[in-house]
């Protein structure tokens, strides 16, 4: 389905936001907060006037149903002047997950980010296996935090984070996300000579089995240096 197109038996609309669904943003801004709540995770908090300015440059998408609710939302950033581009703040309203609509969104955010910046480096960060499978299918591999912007900025929104602490404390080398990135000069010609895609279902429980592992390395460490801290506090008490 091409952006902005509708299918006659689909319940959705998909398009690039617009001036028209500006009052949306409180709502969008709101869902964010209650997800990562319910995820006992961190998001880089956007105000609805960033919402709204995303909308009004033509950098988001929205989807909604055809009766006009609100379904889900996503943005892109630049970082570096344009030599990254990341698709930010992607959220489905709790009554429409697992309908496949999340996956439409980012195709259709990955789509724009490649109109817009189609010499860009497109990026992600994240723990999620379903994204990290719909990353995949677009042709974004797994790399090294260090291959992500240096930008102070684009680390700044990770600073609410409940993780945050891993990532300063290993230098921005190490956290429980995962990140990944598309590189169009990797994707270039592709057509005549198509690369080997990065077989994610086939990793995906490599995958598992390693997040489980830096699960508890990276959160053990923290927990003892929680609790040397903890200590220190109590003697500089007494």
């Amino acid at each position: 389905m091409t952006m902005n197109s509708v299918d006659k038996n689909d319940i959705y609309i998909v398009q690039v936001a617009n001036e028209d669904h500006l009052t949306l943003a409180d709502t969008i801004c709101k869902e964010m907060e209650n997800s990562a709540k319910a995820r006992g995770t961190g998001i880089a908090k956007r105000s609805p006037l960033y919402l709204m300015e995303k909308m009004l440059e033509g950098k988001a998408i929205i989807a909604k149903t055809k009766m006009g609710e609100w379904v889900g939302f996503c943005y892109i950033e630049t970082w570096e002047h344009g030599k990254f581009v990341a698709n930010s703040g992607l959220i489905v309203h709790p009554d429409h997950r697992k309908s496949g609509i999340a996956t439409r969104i980012k195709h259709e955010a990955f789509k724009l980010s490649r109109k817009k910046y189609p010499d860009a480096k497109i990026i992600g960060l994240t723990t999620s296996l379903a994204v990290m499978k719909i990353n995949s299918d677009l042709g974004y591999i797994p790399v090294p935090l260090t291959e992500l912007p240096g930008d102070d900025a684009f680390w700044k929104g990770c600073s609410s984070c409940v993780n945050y602490d891993i990532l300063n404390r290993t230098n921005r080398k190490h956290c429980l996300c995962t990140g990944m990135q598309f590189d169009p000069e990797e994707h270039k010609g592709q057509k005549e000579t198509k690369p080997e895609k990065w077989n994610f279902l086939k990793e995906s429980r490599l995958y598992e089995r390693w997040m489980r592992l830096k699960n508890r390395i990276l959160l053990r460490f923290q927990d003892r240096q929680k609790s040397k801290k903890a200590e220190r506090e109590l003697e500089a008490v007494h």
